[in-house]
C-alpha cells in the first residue's frame, strides 16, 4: 500500500503538471452548496442545511460565466449509496472546462492526458480480465448507436426504453479492451447538461471514455440555454418526486449565470478509477489510503 500511495501521489502531481503546461488555472470551489443539480440517479449527502457536491460543475461553470476560459480542479465529490468494486461514496474527481471548445476537442485533450501519464510512468499496456489494452496509440471512437449494433442483438428503440440497465450490463463491461474507446453521441434522453447534436436532435454531444471495461470520465459540450436547462432540471425533479427521492431547490444563481456562459466543453474524470486502471489494480479500494469500512 505504501508503494501504491506513493505512485498515486506522483500521478496526481503529473496530472496537475499537464494542465499547468496547457495554460489552465487551478481553482477551488465550495464543497457545500445550498442547492445542487437535480440528477435522476445520484443521491446527495446532507451537511447541516447544505448539500455536499456530487461534482464541482455548478461553481466551475459560474466561473466560466465570469470570464475564466481554461480551469481545472481536483477535489472530493460525494455520492450516497455508491459502493462497489468501482464505486466509492467519497471520490476524488478531476474536472476541467475550456471556453470555445466542444466535446471532440476535449476528447483529443483527454487522450493526450492519458497517453502522457502512460509515457511518464512507462505504462505501455494494462491487463484486466486476462486481456491487454494498449495505451500508446490513438483511442477508438464509437457512437452509442454503433455500440448497440455491435454489442447487442436488440433494436436501438428497445435499448432506449431500458437504457440504463442494458447499457450498464451488456455494453459497458465490453468496452475499451485492446485499446481505450470514446463512446460518444448519447441518446437525447441522456443529455443532462449537454447540447444536442446539430445534425440530429435525437442525440447529444456527450462522450464517456472506457478503458478495459471501466468508465473513466464523462464529457459534455455544455448546454448554455438557461430556459432549456431549467426545463431539464424540472423534469429530473419530477422523476425524483415520483420515486420519493429527496430534491433540492433549483440552483437559480447557476441558471442566471448560465445566460452569460460562453460556449464551452467540460469533462469529469474519476481519479481513483484512473489510478486503479493505470496500476493494474482490481478494485478501487486498492488505491485508497482508507476505505469507508476501515474508518
Amino acid at each position: 500500500m505504501k508503494e501504491t500511495l506513493e505512485k498515486r501521489s506522483r500521478i496526481i502531481f503529473e496530472i496537475r503538471n499537464f494542465f499547468f503546461k496547457n495554460n489552465y488555472t487551478e481553482v477551488e470551489t465550495p464543497l457545500r452548496l445550498p442547492s445542487i443539480i437535480p440528477e435522476d440517479h445520484i443521491e446527495p449527502f446532507l451537511s447541516e442545511k447544505f448539500f455536499l457536491q456530487a461534482s464541482p460543475e455548478i461553481c466551475m461553470k459560474r466561473l466560466l460565466a465570469k470570464g475564466h476560459e481554461k480551469i481545472f480542479q481536483i477535489c472530493k465529490a460525494f455520492r450516497k449509496n455508491e459502493r462497489g468494486r468501482f464505486h466509492i461514496p467519497e471520490m476524488t474527481m478531476l474536472e476541467w472546462y475550456q471556453a470555445g471548445k466542444n466535446y471532440f476537442d476535449i476528447m483529443e485533450e483527454t487522450q493526450e492526458l492519458i497517453i502522457h501519464l502512460a509515457k511518464t510512468f512507462s505504462i505501455k499496456k494494462i491487463t484486466r480480465q486476462n486481456k491487454d489494452t494498449s495505451l500508446d496509440k490513438n483511442f477508438e471512437r464509437l457512437s452509442v448507436y454503433d455500440a448497440v449494433k455491435k454489442y447487442t442483438n436488440r433494436s436501438f428503440n428497445e435499448v432506449l426504453n431500458n437504457f440504463d440497465e442494458i447499457f450498464g450490463m451488456e455494453i459497458c463491461p465490453r468496452l475499451g479492451f485492446g485499446r481505450p474507446v470514446f463512446l460518444y453521441d448519447f441518446p437525447a434522453s441522456q443529455a443532462s447538461l449537454s447540447k444536442l447534436c446539430e445534425n440530429s436532435k435525437n442525440f447529444c454531444q456527450r462522450f464517456e471514455l472506457f478503458i478495459s471495461g471501466v468508465e473513466i470520465c464523462n464529457c459534455y459540450t455544455e448546454l448554455t440555454d438557461a430556459s432549456e436547462q431549467e426545463k431539464r432540471f424540472k423534469d429530473s425533479i419530477n422523476f425524483r418526486q415520483k420515486k420519493n427521492l429527496p430534491v433540492s431547490d433549483l440552483p437559480y444563481k447557476f441558471l442566471k449565470d448560465l445566460d452569460n456562459m460562453p460556449d464551452a466543453s467540460g469533462n469529469a474524470l474519476g481519479i481513483d478509477r484512473l489510478i486503479m486502471v493505470l496500476l493494474n489494480k482490481e478494485k478501487i479500494d486498492d488505491v485508497l489510503s482508507f476505505t469507508p469500512e476501515e474508518l
